[in-house]
């Protein structure tokens, strides 16, 4: 019987309705392209969405990720992306990710956690109930920081409400992880998108949000001398916390 393989990889070409108006790759578009590969290396490993779904009533879910990307792909740049998971965890399970260009060389690093949930009590199950076991175990890291418990500096200032719609949610029924990377970037005036560009960002996932939420979106700039800018989402109607977050900007240089 052929061994699978444990590392996961994709190419994807940077097309029109990948970019924004910088002909950029766009960072929700990125989050598109590693949410689709992981759902792929998953189904490899025998631990697909289908699976979960059939067999034991249950979805991935997202629940921290961080993206290193110091260089932007431009359009119709080819890229590879290659992913692969670490030992799961009791709960939570950690996947990888590198981006590379034709030349081979790094351009982006990521690291994410996810979670599988019960799809009709909404409730976290152990990665054992599921039977999720991997033929190796591959200890290399992408991103060797460790992530930090974020919050904000102290002066998160109220930026706009968004409520969610048709347009945001996907298969699970709740808001797809790339649309809060689109709220985050929406905090900006876009003339701040062609003078800047994020360096890293850094998503903590805390509550599910659903078609109907009204989502309030802060955003705290005391740090913003050091590059740092924090961004949160709160439910209107309970102030719950959705997601917390911190993005590290870079300035362009002029054109």
């Amino acid at each position: 019987m052929q061994s699978v393989s444990m590392i996961y990889k994709k190419n994807y070409h940077v097309g029109l309705r990948d970019v924004d108006f910088t002909k950029k790759l766009k960072l929700s578009t990125l989050f598109t392209y590693f949410q689709e590969i992981s759902s792929l290396a998953a189904e490899q490993l025998g631990y697909g969405i289908d699976t979960l779904r059939e067999n034991f009533g249950a979805a991935w879910v997202l629940t921290r990720i961080r993206v290193e990307s110091p260089r932007i792909p431009p359009l119709d740049e080819e890229i590879t992306i290659e992913t692969w998971p670490l030992k799961p965890g009791k709960i939570e399970l950690q996947r990888e990710f590198y981006v590379s260009n034709k030349n081979s060389d790094i351009i982006t690093k990521a690291t994410s956690k996810w979670v599988i949930i019960d799809i009709k009590e909404r409730k976290l199950k152990r990665s054992e109930s599921a039977g999720i076991r991997y033929p190796e175990e591959i200890t290399e890291r992408a991103v060797d920081e460790k992530l930090k418990r974020l919050n904000h500096y102290g002066n998160p200032e109220e930026v706009y409400t968004k409520v969610i719609g048709y347009s945001d949610i996907d298969f699970n029924g709740h808001l797809n992880n790339s649309k809060y990377v689109d709220y985050m970037m929406d905090c900006f005036p876009v003339e701040e998108h062609r003078t800047h560009t994020v360096h890293s960002i850094d998503i903590q996932f805390n509550h599910e949000a659903l078609p109907g939420d009204s989502l309030t979106l802060y955003k705290d700039l005391t740090r913003v001398d050091e590059s740092l800018i924090y961004i949160e989402g709160k439910r209107k109607t309970d102030n719950q916390d959705i997601f917390k977050s911190e993005i590290q900007i870079s300035t362009n240089p002029p054109l």
